[in-house]
């Protein structure tokens, strides 16, 4: 996810982004889509699934929507901190055009921004488990929010993957990844 006048650092994707400039997120909860079955819930609250309305997931691809809404929920709340703290020892993240960061130590360093300053917001569109359970991934959509140097507001947005593993019994982000949405392209929910 690409931070403006700023450089990303990988995301939505999800994901990794050092900002330089102050930040709004005045609407990245309004921009947020949904799948069927999925309601956005109010920005910093993970989205609400029904199981009864997605019968094509399985449990295990609901656990791994769940997971993704509650790593961005707690990126919305706590910035590249709490960004970070959701890598694997071993984790990975991505972007265009950029060298991959490598380590949970090293994405630390990077995501040093405030979630005052720069919001950063994603939703799961769709998951797959490992038949064993152990691994998996989702992909989705993610909003990028801050102030350019003009103080004026600017929002980024772009498709991202997360692949999960489970690490001594807890899920760990393993990769993050994130590519800019094309000029013009809007989701649909």
């Amino acid at each position: 996810m690409k931070p403006f006048a700023i450089q990303r650092v990988p995301t939505f994707a999800v994901l990794l982004l050092i900002v330089t400039a102050p930040t709004s997120l005045a609407d990245a909860a309004q921009n947020q889509a949904t799948l069927p079955g999925i309601s956005a819930a109010p920005l910093g609250k993970g989205p609400t699934l029904s199981p009864l309305t997605m019968p094509t997931l399985s449990p295990g691809e609901i656990e791994l929507v769940k997971l993704e809404g509650q790593f961005s929920d707690a990126t919305i709340a706590g910035g590249g901190k709490a960004f970070a703290a959701w890598f694997a020892e071993d984790g990975v993240t991505l972007q265009n055009g950029k060298p991959p960061v490598r380590g949970r130590a090293a994405i630390a360093a990077a995501a040093v921004w405030d979630p005052k300053d720069y919001q950063l917001a994603w939703y799961a569109e769709g998951a797959q488990m490992s038949p064993g359970g152990n691994s998996g991934f989702t992909w989705g959509h993610y909003t990028a929010t801050a102030k350019d140097k003009n103080g004026q507001p600017v929002t980024l947005s772009g498709r991202n993957i997360t692949v999960w593993k489970k690490v001594a019994g807890q899920w760990k982000v393993a990769l993050e990844a994130s590519a800019d949405d094309a000029p013009g392209f809007l989701p649909t929910p």
